[in-house]
């Protein structure tokens, strides 16, 4: 028997894998499109089972552990919403006052509940959700330093990932996008390695964070091409740009105070961007355990009408509900207003516990006055384990 397949080596690995723990959830789900399509493609419907499971084990104390995390999508429509990634394989080793993390992760910076500008580290799914909350796992080299004036975190990001786009039978798309076109202003393409460096505190009742990127653009600029048939394709540009981001929210009682802006240079024109806003929460409200935040941010682009991105001048408004009860129950309604024109994103979020192990969610999207009507309702069924 090769040494590869010693019985030891294999009685180890078996009790490793038995030694670390599994969860994570199955989840199916449906969505109905009450709009016509626009395409003969697409239809009214769809149904898609996801799989995310996750296995960690720990030791040294504690001090080291390795977490495992794929994703699996099956949709019955759309074969580019059919996928697999990796949403997380890293080890991670801490001490006092460092922490290292190698392999493929996730990172989240932001405070905002419309977008997320500072948010550079990892490419959107935006198969899975148009909201570009999903993000794709990122190879990374990152290295936080813990001070008592911070923490300082150091990135480097080998592997550059290309954002994903429905197919031409996905609904909630643009025009199609050929990603097998891309081009990209690096000569070495998606092998060309980023850096990102991030200072964050806490100094009193404000939370802090500064942060700079420098490499390949996560959003594409989409330049109107052909595909080899000669039909009318959005070919996606990936440019390599310098984003310096400050995030800050302020918990002030019952307020939240929060913003985000960035400044960019790389991709076309340099450009400022920012979202502000505040959250008042009502806590008991009626005499019950139901408790109401009052949401509203302002969003800005200063590219205005030549921005690419459709929040360039926009209001958000909306309503957090969370009951506080044993089914951990709660919903976000809010609507998104273009003040340039009539255009508006209705937005309905809700979701509830059933039992022990079950979750159910509901997803709302109605669009006003906007090129494509892709107005849907979501249901998700979710059980974890």
């Amino acid at each position: 028997m090769p040494k590869l397949f010693h019985p030891y080596l294999l009685l180890f690995f078996f009790n490793t894998a038995l030694a670390g723990e599994w969860s994570g959830f199955v989840s199916l789900e449906s969505r109905y499109f009450y709009e016509d399509a626009s395409s003969p493609l697409q239809t009214d419907a769809n149904t898609s089972i996801a799989f995310l499971p996750e296995y960690r084990i720990e030791w040294d104390k504690g001090y080291q552990s390795l977490t495992f995390t794929p994703f699996v999508r099956l949709d019955s429509q759309d074969s580019e919403r059919s996928h697999v990634d990796i949403r997380e394989l890293v080890w991670i080793k801490a001490e006092k006052s460092w922490e290292m993390r190698v392999g493929i992760s996730k990172v989240f910076w932001g405070v905002a509940e419309s977008q997320h500008l500072v948010d550079i580290i990892n490419q959107t799914d935006l198969v899975e959700n148009f909201d570009r909350e999903d993000k794709l796992g990122q190879p990374m080299l990152n290295v936080s330093l813990i001070k008592n004036w911070g923490i300082v975190d150091l990135f480097i990001l080998p592997g550059f990932r290309e954002r994903t786009f429905p197919g031409n039978s996905g609904r909630l798309r643009l025009p199609r996008v050929d990603s097998s076109q891309a081009v990209y202003e690096s000569s070495s393409e998606e092998k060309h390695i980023d850096y990102a460096v991030r200072w964050s505190d806490t100094l009193g009742d404000w939370d802090i964070g500064l942060s700079h990127f420098y490499g390949t653009s996560r959003d594409p600029a989409l330049s109107p091409g052909v595909d080899n048939a000669g039909k009318p394709v959005l070919i996606p540009r990936y440019d390599l740009i310098n984003q310096t981001g400050v995030d800050i929210q302020a918990t002030l009682e019952s307020w939240l105070w929060k913003l985000e802006a960035i400044h960019r240079s790389g991709q076309g024109e340099r450009y400022y961007a920012a979202t502000a806003g505040l959250e008042y929460s009502f806590y008991g409200i009626f005499e019950s355990n139901t408790d109401l935040g009052i949401v509203s941010e302002y969003l800005y682009d200063d590219r205005g009408e030549t921005a690419p991105t459709p929040f360039q001048n926009d209001v958000l408004i909306g309503l957090r509900f969370a009951l506080n009860d044993t089914q951990s129950s709660d919903a976000l309604i809010g609507a998104i207003i273009d003040l340039d024109n009539d255009s508006m994103l209705y937005s309905v979020e809700a979701s509830r516990r059933l039992g022990e192990s079950w979750k159910l969610n509901l997803e709302i999207r109605t669009f006003q006055s906007v090129p494509v009507k892709d107005d849907y309702v979501s249901l998700d069924l979710a059980y974890y384990f």
